[in-house]
């Protein structure tokens, strides 16, 4: 745990990506390969099943350090973690330990055979060898909250040059539904794939986003620069649902998101026509409700994968559907590397055979002429209930991660509205000590109603601003929230709208955020309830 610690704060402490990846390399050189497995695990997000939850934990933590609740809270909020206000506030270290990485998570994941008197002695006792730096760790992964500032893209670089494997290989390999408990780090390098896994994604394929301007023709003289030829290019409508990979081999089917979650059973729907496709297929797509031959708003999703249990009347008022916008895998031989044009025709070629078409569907190919025709049609994606146009060179191959050139992301302006910041709560990690987190409102006749919270979009200096606005200007305390007086007006940006019972405003938007900060507005000049509702 030691080395683990202290390749945590490495990693914290510069932002250089050289830097990091030489740390990292030193790391993974010099630890068990034991170690080296359940480090990569929890760099991607397999953490330990957590064991204990956090009341219990904290309690313990305010028993073993002896003092009051109201001083560990008062302590929480200044600090905004907890494994490191309890790594803070506990008593000096009385012994050491030698424990490695993996023999700590085998006694994490051992914790469901003890009663909970037995799981108090085991974390106090654990508690009292460890130094600050691994209890702040420690209480990360035990806790289920460990995040380490370092992509995926770094670490597999640091492995591909310890190992001399293509990184696009070792990508595909850690995809998937693999356990660090049965995959090896020797499994994980071996000059072939060692791993049997039949369920296994490949890595997606992502876009960079096109920046926009505010001047409709230059901004399609600027394409005509940047892309070229617009006969050399495929546009296609950016759906707004989940991105999946669905997968059929030997006689199984599956479905992964984006972000690596195996959610097969999450969509009953779609079983029937990717069981029916051919073996050894495997497409790209985004899996979105649809009703009367459109998708329906993300909403109507989001409220969907939130329940645990589907329902009949769920089901009928989400139907879900897939739409494919590319072929990966087929007849069981990786197509990736074949050009776009290709893989397309294999596509179409699927689809034309399906049984299942209400439900297995195609992206529509938009035609087009000209960058200034497709920044027409831009201007109503909201229509076909998408976010803009992808946009992919036609001899393109399918890509691991994002890389520049060959596909972008051509996404409409957010809407936005004028609102006044009402309440503030602070951040967390570095941002614990600064009010950085906001809750706006907009008028309904003479009373502000709160309708979104954003906590993105300002510079360090205008957070440091608003900062010192909240502290000056605090009416009441909540617990860690804080009423101010309005006084702030900001320009709220999202993506969507929907009606919602829950909120008081009788709104929910979709990725809120702050576009700038309106010191040229009195609140006065804010927008209103009616503004809001009007977008829906």
């Amino acid at each position: 745990m030691k080395d683990f610690a202290s390749l945590f704060a490495a990693l914290d402490e510069t932002n250089k990506t050289n830097e990091k990846v030489r740390v990292l390399k030193e790391y993974f050189i010099s630890v068990s390969d034991e170690d080296k497995i359940h480090t990569l695990a929890l760099f991607t997000g397999r953490k330990p099943k957590r064991q204990i939850n956090s009341s219990l934990v904290k309690l313990w933590a305010i028993e073993m350090a002896n003092i009051p609740q109201w001083l560990f809270e008062e302590s929480y909020q200044v600090v905004g973690d907890l494994g490191e206000t309890i790594a803070l506030l506990l008593p000096e270290t009385t012994g050491r330990q030698d424990r490695s990485l993996g023999e700590w998570i085998a006694e994490i994941n051992n914790l469901n055979t003890l009663t909970e008197e037995e799981r108090k002695q085991w974390l106090q006792q654990s508690w009292s060898v460890m130094d600050q730096q691994e209890r702040f760790v420690f209480n990360k992964i035990l806790t289920g909250s460990f995040r380490v500032g370092v992509s995926q893209n770094l670490i597999i670089k640091a492995l591909s040059e310890i190992s001399g494997l293509e990184q696009s290989t070792l990508t595909h390999r850690i995809m998937g539904n693999w356990d660090p408990l049965t995959f090896s780090f020797y499994d994980l390098l071996q000059e072939k794939d060692a791993s049997d896994d039949i369920s296994r994604p490949y890595p997606f394929c992502l876009a960079y986003a096109i920046q926009e301007t505010s001047d409709q023709s230059k901004t399609a003289e600027e394409m005509e620069e940047a892309l070229g030829d617009p006969g050399n290019w495929q546009a296609e409508w950016k759906w707004d649902g989940i991105r999946a990979q669905a997968i059929h081999r030997d006689g199984n089917i599956f479905i992964w998101t984006r972000g690596e979650d195996l959610a097969t059973g999450k969509f009953p729907e779609l079983h029937p026509f990717l069981s029916a496709l051919p073996e050894g297929t495997v497409l790209d797509g985004e899996a979105i409700c649809f009703e009367n031959g459109k998708p329906m708003p993300f909403n109507v999703l989001q409220t969907r994968i939130g329940r645990k249990n589907l329902t009949k009347k769920i089901l009928a008022e989400s139907p879900m559907a897939f739409i494919a916008y590319d072929c990966l895998e087929f007849a069981g031989d990786d197509i990736r590397s074949m050009p776009l044009r290709h893989r397309r025709q294999m596509l179409e070629r699927l689809h034309e055979h399906s049984a299942f078409q209400d439900t297995f569907r195609l992206s529509p190919i938009v035609p087009f002429e000209s960058w200034q025709q497709l920044y027409d049609l831009r201007l109503r994606a909201r229509e076909n209930q998408a976010e803009g146009f992808m946009l992919k060179k036609k001899d393109s191959v399918y890509q691991t991660g994002r890389k520049r050139g060959d596909w972008w992301k051509w996404k409409i302006d957010p809407l936005s509205v004028d609102a006044v910041m009402i309440y503030a709560q602070k951040g967390h990690g570095r941002r614990a000590d600064l009010y950085t987190d906001y809750t706006f409102a907009v008028w309904d006749g003479d009373k502000l109603v709160a309708f979104a919270k954003a906590y993105s979009g300002l510079t360090d200096q205008e957070i440091k601003q608003v900062d010192n606005y909240v502290k000056r200007n605090t009416l009441e305390k909540f617990g860690p929230v804080r009423t101010v007086t309005p006084a702030l007006v900001f320009e709220i940006g999202f993506e969507g709208i929907n009606r919602s019972s829950r909120h008081k405003s009788g709104v929910a938007l979709r990725f809120p955020r702050i576009l700038r900060w309106r010191h040229d507005k009195k609140i006065e000049d804010a927008d209103t309830i009616d503004t809001l509702r009007a977008m829906l």
